[in-house]
């Protein structure tokens, strides 16, 4: 989709709209038309687009590592192989650095986050325009208005993905904690801290307040974690498409070193959602209080 075929906010909305399939009040089940019919949608509505890209790029992941995992060798290790192992070592070290418990699951766990995500977020590096324009040339031929054709191929700009792998994380640490802590520890936990006293009188009165507290932060995890990934790419999503409105030669300027810089921040927000998952349940397993 050309940026000069559109005014500058149509060109942003366009390319900031997903390809949403739901219930569409007066109309039934269809495929949204416009963001507005995107958003009449609401809750009843599933992003087409997000999980053709996530569900794909953790296809790609799995397909890639077990590959490598069928032809690894102790001689000397191929290029794929070598990169492989670099990653499973590294995300192995920050768990035995992070994590207190003794769980099985964290690392394989960690391991996933870090390279799914990181799949995710590298697809913010493709040419803006060149996957939404050939959904829009397909679209065109079987005679829909290319207009009105919204493809997003970056996953972690969407909220539904970065909440729904945020929540996930929040029902491990509801586990670890119920499972480590037991559910008389686990309710202790959200109601006799962070303030005590020896009165009982005085602790009961503390227990909703100390309940809300600790609610508050509980729910603060997911919430934040998925946010705060949804934030940085859909920010930098936003920025390659401001670029992408500028001349030619003011793109050429612009894009090529923010992409570059771009390649530190797809990385670091996987690294940053794989540590504090880590820290998360390390938190859940412990039971020092």
């Amino acid at each position: 989709m050309a940026a000069e075929q559109q005014t500058s906010s149509e060109y942003i909305s366009h390319h900031l709209t997903n390809w949403t399939y739901g219930y569409l009040p007066g109309e039934g089940w269809k495929v949204a038309y416009t963001a507005e019919e995107a958003g009449q949608m609401g809750f009843n509505a599933i992003h087409l687009d997000s999980m053709l890209w996530s569900i794909g790029l953790g296809i790609l992941f799995c397909a890639i590592f077990w590959m490598v995992a069928k032809k690894v060798t102790s001689g000397v290790p191929s290029k794929t192989q070598a990169a492989v192992e670099l990653i499973v070592e590294f995300v192995d070290n920050n768990v035995r650095d992070s994590y207190s418990g003794t769980s099985k699951l964290i690392a394989p766990l960690a391991l996933t986050i870090f390279v799914w995500i990181f799949l995710m977020n590298l697809m913010d590096l493709l040419p803006i325009d060149f996957i939404p324009s050939l959904a829009g040339q397909i679209g065109a031929a079987m005679g829909h208005d290319p207009h009105h054709v919204f493809f997003k191929i970056v996953p972690t700009t969407d909220p539904n993905i970065t909440l729904g792998m945020s929540f996930s994380v929040f029902l491990l640490i509801l586990f670890y904690s119920i499972k480590e802590k037991g559910v008389g520890g686990f309710v202790g936990e959200l109601t006799l801290h962070p303030f005590s006293a020896k009165n009982p009188i005085l602790q009961i009165i503390l227990i909703p307040i100390n309940f809300i507290l600790e609610a508050v932060t509980l729910i603060a995890k997911p919430v934040s974690l998925g946010l705060r990934l949804f934030g940085n790419m859909y920010a930098g999503e936003l920025i390659f498409i401001l670029i992408a409105l500028m001349p030619f030669w003011i793109q050429w300027a612009l894009s090529v070193p923010w992409a570059i810089f771009h390649i530190l921040i797809i990385t670091l927000q996987a690294f940053v959602f794989m540590m504090l998952t880590i820290v998360y349940l390390s938190l859940a397993s412990s039971t020092e209080h």
